[in-house]
């Protein structure tokens, strides 16, 4: 099966999957739009005192980056070793936190410098992190998310993310946004909103449409980026090789009397 038709028939397998778990998800409208580097490949993204930082994957392209939001112009750039895929990353402090794939490393830099303070090891694969205030929070593809002292990076608790009694997989970028667990569905355009404490899903939210698919150059070119300006609750989208970051703004399921994809 070539590459491109195997992602497509698994991009419809998970969004059946996610589509009978969710009876209904609320809608989004586009408040602002901004340009976005196409050829990153976006694994982590977040929002700190007022720049975007980006972790973006695959070997031999893998970097951190500080990104000016109005212009997407990248103004502080680290380069990963080839051997390493970078994926999620996170804030603490004064540092950046950045997984890698299937290393089982992770990067601890310093925010201002992108110098490499020390590194730290982990089970399991890397793919999502976010941290809410006491811990770090990790994804690894499975329904499983997994909670880490940010001192000692031990493992403290877990949990398991279900819809109505079913696992929800596939978990990828995170981003913690008003006490709740903002996930990616991997190959999907649905975003999970999770209890920390349950793992419960508590809604859904629908970016069908955000950037079309015509727009898209890539079958990896999927929504993945979540950033959240906790000052002025604005709330960052992108995805893989997107070309445009959107500033949106959600619209619960039963206000959708309003078109959702708006622009003002």
């Amino acid at each position: 099966m070539r590459i491109s038709a195997f992602y497509r028939v698994l991009t419809a397998a998970i969004l059946a999957a996610t589509a009978s778990l969710a009876f209904a998800a609320d809608g989004y409208r586009i408040v602002h739009t901004y340009p976005h580097n196409p050829q990153a490949y976006t694994q982590g993204l977040l929002y700190e005192d007022g720049y975007l930082y980006e972790s973006t994957g695959l070997n031999g392209r893998s970097s951190l980056r500080m990104v000016d939001l109005e212009t997407g112009r990248v103004l502080q750039r680290a380069d990963v070793p080839e051997k390493y895929f970078a994926e999620g990353l996170a804030s603490w402090g004064s540092t950046l936190i950045q997984l890698t794939w299937q290393s089982h490393i992770a990067f601890v830099y310093d925010r201002f410098s992108f110098r490499i303070l020390h590194t730290f090891s982990y089970d399991g694969e890397g793919w999502g992190l976010t941290q809410d205030g006491k811990n770090l929070i990790l994804s690894d593809g499975t329904a499983t998310l997994r909670f880490f002292d940010p001192r000692t990076f031990r493992e403290v608790r877990n949990i398991v993310v279900k819809d109505h009694g079913s696992q929800v997989t596939q978990l990828n970028e995170l981003e913690y946004v008003h006490g709740e667990i903002y996930a990616n569905v991997w190959h999907t355009d649905r975003i999970a909103r999770i209890s920390p404490s349950s793992g419960r899903v508590l809604g859904w939210i629908d970016l069908a449409g955000l950037l079309p698919e015509n727009q898209r150059s890539d079958p990896e070119a999927v929504l993945n980026g979540i950033a959240w300006d906790s000052a002025h609750d604005r709330l960052f989208v992108t995805g893989k090789l997107w070309p445009r970051l959107f500033e949106i703004e959600i619209v619960p399921e039963k206000a959708k009397l309003v078109p959702a994809h708006h622009t003002k």
